[in-house]
């Protein structure tokens, strides 16, 4: 299937029409962006190790019964995927206290958590995706109903089982992630998990150092950025 248009340009992908309705295809681009776009580069590489991670992971998390938008890799760059109607929400699942959590709360980073957080985010740019409740979400900006969002909430506490057995049998930490969900073009009332899973959208530490192998390398002047991202890849034993 081939892409005609683009449709759609956001900060890491860009979304293009194919002759079927139904599905795009999605390019991973190099760009990295950090804090609502207000620190920007170009990071040759980047585009295609999280690529082939995300395909990695959706490919696992649908033999877990997860439903998800991927359809198959194109190439080093696309993908092709279903097409969604998105929810606009961003979905933060915590399980180790680090970065807006930490410093909101004013705890350290690094705390392991009693259980997993479940954190929603309004995703819109020009508010800076402000954090919200259940019942802004259902109440007031009426973005989905109750049984919806606890939809959203299983199926994102079930994805972080299986994200972090994934990670722990390569001795990395998931420290927390951000998804994002929407309905299926094809099932108007299916929702599916959407966007991308990858170093540019988790928290990943070393088990053994801590040490950070996602995107706070570029958003704390670390560097070595994918040089992290290719460790992730090799230790799961990912060949492109």
């Amino acid at each position: 299937m081939q892409k005609i248009d683009k449709i759609y340009e956001g900060k890491a992908k860009i979304l293009y029409s194919t002759e079927n309705k139904n599905f795009l295809v999605q390019y991973f681009k190099d760009d990295a962006t950090a804090f609502n776009a207000q620190k920007k580069a170009v990071i040759e590489g980047k585009g295609v190790l999280n690529n082939v991670i995300s395909e990695f992971i959706m490919l696992k998390l649908a033999q877990e019964n997860i439903p998800t938008h991927f359809v198959k890799r194109l190439d080093k760059r696309e993908q092709l995927i279903k097409k969604v109607k998105i929810i606009p929400l961003e979905v933060i699942i915590r399980n180790i206290s680090a970065g807006s959590m930490a410093k909101r709360l004013g705890i350290e980073e690094g705390r392991e958590l009693l259980s997993p957080i479940f954190e929603i985010c309004y995703k819109d740019d020009a508010l800076g995706d402000p954090l919200i409740n259940d019942d802004h979400a259902i109440n007031v900006l009426k973005i989905i109903n109750k049984n919806q969002l606890q939809e959203i909430k299983d199926y994102s506490l079930k994805i972080n089982k299986i994200l972090q057995n994934i990670f722990k049998n390569i001795k990395i930490k998931l420290v927390d992630f951000k998804i994002e969900f929407g309905f299926d073009a094809i099932d108007k009332s299916k929702i599916i998990l959407a966007d991308e899973i990858s170093p540019d959208s988790c928290r990943l530490w070393d088990e053994n150092t801590s040490e950070k192998l996602d995107k706070d390398r570029f958003r704390r002047d670390l560097g070595g950025l994918v040089e992290a991202y290719q460790e992730v890849a090799n230790r799961l034993k990912i060949n492109y």
